[in-house]
């Protein structure tokens, strides 16, 4: 038999279901129950889970239970200052690489598996994982999914109930299923925060200084 755990990490077609796997598995997902049952009040504990958990963690991470995550976040890296709202999926049976300051609305769907096309591999349950990179300083709204192998640029914005099955390059705006570019970050969006309603620089400005 193939060695199944070498051909997952090559991003090969293999067998999820092997007791290799699942048993490796089933140990991290225990992990990630625990933190999952945290009290609101127990945020020293859950950044101690996420660092056991996650293949990196950065600086100031914030992640609001429920977290999904197929590995428990063992194949998932972020950055500094990402934060995440309720109901993140990361489905990290491949990697998940996310940079600083990324923003995740509610119910986002992070995948990196994936099935053949071909009848006879999906009737055996086979899957093959590609990597997802997700740039530094990129919202991703609300309910979006976002499909295996995907990159997106940094400084980019993922509208809400997108999805993405093609890469995003950086400073843009992009909507849609599928996810398709709008415009580019520009001018107007330095002057005007919601339709026609302006920036009062005097005021946000001081909390841009701020560290």
């Amino acid at each position: 038999m193939p060695e199944d755990k070498k051909r997952m990490e090559a991003g090969l077609i293999y067998d999820p279901g092997v007791d290799e796997i699942m048993d490796e598995q089933g140990r991290l997902l225990e992990r990630l129950y625990d933190f999952n049952m945290t009290r609101p009040s127990e945020m020293d504990r859950r950044n101690e889970l996420l660092k056991e958990m996650f293949g990196a963690i950065g600086k100031d991470c914030y992640i609001e239970p429920p977290l999904h995550a197929n590995w428990g976040g063992k194949n998932v890296f972020f950055g500094d200052r990402v934060y995440a709202n309720f109901g993140l999926t990361l489905v990290d049976d491949g990697r998940i690489y996310v940079g600083d300051a990324v923003l995740f609305g509610p119910n986002v769907v992070v995948a990196t598996a994936n099935h053949p096309i071909e009848p006879r591999t999906r009737e055996k349950a086979l899957q093959y994982n590609k990597d997802v990179h997700i740039g530094n300083n990129v919202w991703i709204g609300a309910g979006t999914v976002i499909v295996p192998g995907i990159t997106i640029g940094d400084n980019s914005v993922i509208g809400a109930g997108s999805v993405v099955t093609k890469d995003i390059p950086e400073n843009v705006v992009a909507v849609g299923n599928p996810c398709r570019v709008l415009r580019a970050i520009g001018e107007r969006d330095r002057e005007y925060f919601y339709k026609d309603e302006k920036i009062d620089w005097d005021e946000v400005e001081k909390y841009l200084d701020v560290d």
